[in-house]
């Protein structure tokens, strides 16, 4: 039969889950590719890796300091360590392997976090992931990588499975909404314009991308035409799509389920700074404080990062003596 039907791996899928088919694929080409866990196989998504290659598998139990100290030894061993657990264990916990043993030695080690953001609702702010992209971006060495969807999450591992040095994957829980519908080729320090517009430019990364543009579809039926940039590569970041963006729009808006101190909104205010651009600029994402807890789409829709919410401060950014970013509870 001529032609395929078969759906791009990853299409459909959380980031969690098709980062857990795409480890078993780069695991079937190259023996050299193990997984590490500590007591989350299932969860995390590298049960099915450990069927496959239960030789290559090692599970350290509720010793995530312990596992990446092995994961570094073993990529000077010649292999190459995907770890995998919650966030805010491999930021928090495991951070002074994770730098010293890890990012210092620039190892290449792929540090593949799940249940990032606030996608472990009703965990609470123990669970929360609101700081590990600011913490990781000020590690040096290291490359911070933050997918949209699950075909966003396949093209980034296919890149950065040989990639030189460390690198930090920043995983969902949830499934996020469908950002590409075919295969693509990522590249580290790119972001990808994902909708044209001419009125504000969006920057968004992870989960926070599909919302981004479920937004802008809304808006644009009253009359405004936003942009909306994949910035899945918060560090290194593509300065020069954001310089395009601020001179194009002169507006712009970073979207994150992140902390605004130090994540991706920190990353854009830097280079719109260090540039002299004249841009209006609003970060959307937790101010200074713990979030609460509750299931994942109040928690969404309590501090505007769902659709609605992502609208209404670019309503406000549009509107003048207007200040954005204020319905946050």
């Amino acid at each position: 039969m001529s032609g395929s039907t078969k759906k791009p791996l990853g299409l459909g899928l959380s980031s969690r889950d098709a980062f857990g088919r795409m480890l078993v694929r780069l695991g079937e080409g190259d023996d050299r590719v193990v997984a590490l866990t500590a007591d989350l196989a299932s969860s995390v998504r590298v049960a099915e890796f450990g069927e496959r290659f239960p030789e290559r598998m090692f599970n350290f139990g509720v010793a995530e300091q312990n596992m990446m100290g092995a994961a570094a030894g073993l990529a000077l061993s010649g292999k190459i360590p995907f770890v995998s657990t919650y966030a805010v264990f491999a930021t928090l916990r495991a951070a002074e392997q994770m730098r010293t043993d890890v990012a210092y030695m620039n190892l290449p080690v792929r540090i593949c976090v799940s249940h990032s953001g606030l996608s472990l609702g009703p965990g609470g702010p123990t669970h929360h992931s609101i700081e590990d992209i600011a913490i990781y971006r000020a590690i040096a060495n290291m490359t911070v990588i933050v997918p949209a969807d699950g075909l966003g999450t396949v093209a980034a591992l296919r890149t950065i499975k040989d990639w030189d040095g460390p690198v930090f994957v920043r995983l969902s829980r949830a499934t996020e909404p469908t950002v590409y519908a075919q295969a693509f080729r990522f590249r580290v320090g790119r972001g990808t314009l994902v909708r044209e517009g001419k009125d504000v430019s969006i920057i968004a990364c992870g989960s926070c991308v599909g919302r981004s543009l479920q937004a802008a579809d809304a808006l644009s039926e009253e009359g405004l035409d936003p942009q909306v940039i994949d910035m899945a590569s918060v560090k290194p970041i593509d300065r020069d799509l954001i310089v395009a963006a601020a001179e194009k729009t002169k507006r712009i808006v970073t979207v994150e389920e992140h902390s605004v101190i130090g994540g991706l909104g920190g990353a854009v205010s830097e280079v719109v700074a260090e540039e002299g651009l004249a841009v209006r600029l609003t970060r959307l994402g937790l101010k200074d404080h713990f979030a609460t807890t509750g299931p994942y789409d109040e928690l969404l829709a309590l501090y505007g990062l769902d659709a609605e919410g992502i609208a209404a401060t670019i309503r406000d950014l549009m509107t003048p003596g207007k200040h954005p970013g204020s319905r946050e509870a």
